[in-house]
């Protein structure tokens, strides 16, 4: 196995081929955007933006949104046209999170200041203006990890209610085993020499790998019983795809309520190749939240 600082050149040229899409200004006119922090965990307080449809009244769900980035780079602005969308077709209150970064912050930094995040958005439920009982958290990529993670952490800890989890082509397993790994070698954008990278910075180097906490790795959870109902999404080229199908096939055997779709042709992290793929699937993507957090309508 490489050395953390061996993949990082890895790491830095995906960060670099993502484009970062400004919101534009019709869009921003339609939205509330703020900025809050939640008291962090053992750590300093969490930043997090929060999008509100300008034009809506009364209470909206709630969406917690983690994004992607490898564990390793991100903000929520550099996602913002992401959120944005979801806050405007859902009708619902987004909050993001910026949650710290390894290497220089490993596990379990990041989920520690999700759950913190989390905290914060239920207990401010009324200034928010939302209902708590429509919460439903999501992430793409090191995001959805993030996003999975928490909702084994809320179960286990007897903590807030997530009544929905959207999974977009999430990291999900540090063994790195499956074919879909091994097909994905030279892939570009995302391939398998950056997921490796993406685990050693995110965990350490020297961790004994059976050590690994589901918190960290989802997969490595042994049970998936009682968590909220899902919908993953995997790319047919994605080194991650098999990882994300096998999560949704576990929740499903340990009978939790799961709609997966998976897109041929799709890479990671490669939108110059992705634009239609792309669009498609976070087309798909929200309307499956707006479904989920709307059912009683």
């Amino acid at each position: 196995m490489q050395r953390a600082h061996e993949l990082l050149p890895v790491m830095r040229d995906v960060e670099r081929s993502w484009p970062i899409q400004p919101l534009a200004d019709e869009v921003r006119a339609k939205l509330q955007i703020g900025e809050r922090f939640a008291s962090g965990i053992d750590g300093p307080d969490v930043r997090l933006v929060v999008y509100r449809p300008a034009a809506a009244t009364g209470v909206l769900p709630v969406v917690l949104s983690i994004h992607g980035g490898a564990f390793c780079f991100g903000r929520p602005e550099d996602f913002e046209t992401v959120d944005a969308a979801l806050a405007l077709s859902v009708g619902a209150v987004v909050v993001a999170v910026d949650y710290r970064l390894a290497p220089e912050h490993p596990f379990p930094a990041g989920i520690d200041d999700c759950w913190a995040a989390l905290l914060w958005t239920v207990a401010n439920a009324t200034e928010l203006g939302v209902d708590v009982e429509r919460l439903a958290v999501t992430g793409a990529s090191a995001g959805g990890a993030l996003a999975a993670a928490l909702c084994l952490m809320t179960r286990d800890r007897n903590g807030p209610a997530i009544a929905y989890q959207a999974l977009f082509i999430p990291c999900i397993d540090d063994r790195l085993t499956t074919p879909s790994i091994r097909q994905a070698v030279d892939n570009p954008g995302f391939n398998s020499m950056a997921a490796e990278g993406m685990w050693l910075h995110y965990l350490g180097e020297d961790l004994p790998r059976p050590a690994t906490s589901p918190y960290a790795a989802p997969a490595r959870a042994t049970s998936f019983a009682g968590l909220p109902p899902a919908f993953v999404f995997t790319g047919g080229l994605d080194p991650l795809r098999d990882e994300g199908l096998a999560y949704a096939m576990a929740l499903l055997a340990d009978g939790v309520q799961a709609e997966v779709h998976n897109v041929p042709g799709m890479y990671h992290g490669a939108p110059e190749l992705d634009s239609g793929a792309l669009a498609r699937g976070r087309a798909t993507f929200i309307a499956a939240i707006d479904d989920a957090l709307h059912r009683d309508r």
